[in-house]
């Protein structure tokens, strides 16, 4: 692997779109925590992806993606190597009567206001949900009652050895906080969505109506990762942390919510450390209490 050093060398003058060296990570996470990546990249085109997979790969530098940073946790020690962001690569467009095709840096939740301004349902769900169109298929993000694998159709990837796929929905392995993402190192280039026309009066009532729930009840004022905790089987997570009394319990400048207990915020200048700590005394006083392994959901960046 090139050291650190020598990034800057092999970096200039390239057609890889924004790039910047030690780059604070807490710039670029919904938490507002996590140390320097070593160099940070925003590519604009296909082709500038490409290129970038190419030479990471050819000197084995290690790459890792990012989209929003909504449900991540980038440890204090920040991320090694090439830490790719997405979020300039994010088209949304209609491509069809019922069809929205959305490049894996736009932001879900334009997606969804896209959705409704063409009087298309199936994508209100998301109306509240941070995060990018990748991060959202890697995860097979949901709420209320609705979720990804109810209206993708197809996705664009690029592979490793860079060649360009198109999965079809049944392809995804789609499944609860799960996708084939987790397995293959795929990076995703654009979604397409395969929605129906529905009455724009219900389609907005829909979405304000969840709008209103989620700002009620969710800590949406200081920052956080979201939903800390997947939903174990036959229970709530955020019930059973408060019927362990955690809420307002903090870890230097983490605190498990009192607004929702399955979310965790940054009220004092967290750092990852705090918020690692704070996770694992939450699963270790459920686990005593009711006998029950609490597994995160966020995804743990970094060293």
């Amino acid at each position: 692997m090139i050291i650190l050093h020598n990034y800057r060398t092999l970096f200039e003058n390239k057609a890889f779109g924004m790039v910047q060296y030690s780059e604070p990570l807490k710039n670029h996470t919904y938490t507002k925590l996590g140390g320097a990546a070593d160099v940070f990249v925003r590519p604009y085109t296909v082709d500038e992806i490409r290129s970038l997979v190419e030479i990471t790969s050819a000197y084995d530098i290690p790459l890792t993606i990012l989209g929003y940073g909504s449900n991540v946790i980038v440890r204090d020690g920040g991320i090694r190597g090439v830490t790719l962001s997405l979020a300039h690569f994010n088209e949304i467009k209609l491509a069809g009567d019922e069809v929205i095709t959305a490049q894996s840096g736009a932001s879900l939740i334009e997606v969804s206001n896209t959705a409704f301004r063409y009087e298309l349902t199936g994508l209100e769900f998301a109306c509240g949900i941070p995060g990018s169109i990748g991060g959202a298929l890697y995860m097979n993000a949901g709420a209320y009652g609705g979720q990804i694998a109810d209206v993708i159709a197809s996705v664009t990837v690029l592979t490793p050895n860079g060649k360009i796929l198109e999965l079809e929905k049944e392809q995804l392995l789609l499944g609860y906080r799960s996708s084939i993402f987790m397995k293959e190192n795929y990076i995703i280039l654009e979604a397409r969505f395969r929605l129906r026309r529905g009455d724009v009066r219900e389609i907005k009532s829909k979405m304000d109506e969840l709008t209103l729930a989620r700002t009620s009840k969710q800590p949406l004022e200081y920052p956080s990762c979201g939903s800390v905790f997947k939903r174990p089987p036959g229970y709530f997570a955020g019930r059973l942390i408060q019927d362990c009394q955690l809420q307002g319990v903090r870890v230097g400048g983490a605190e498990v919510s009192r607004k929702h207990a399955g979310f965790i915020v940054n009220i004092d200048n967290a750092t990852s450390t705090d918020y690692l700590s704070l996770i694992e005394l939450i699963q270790r006083t459920v686990q005593e209490k009711f006998n029950v392994r609490l597994e995160t959901e966020v995804i743990v960046l970094g060293e």
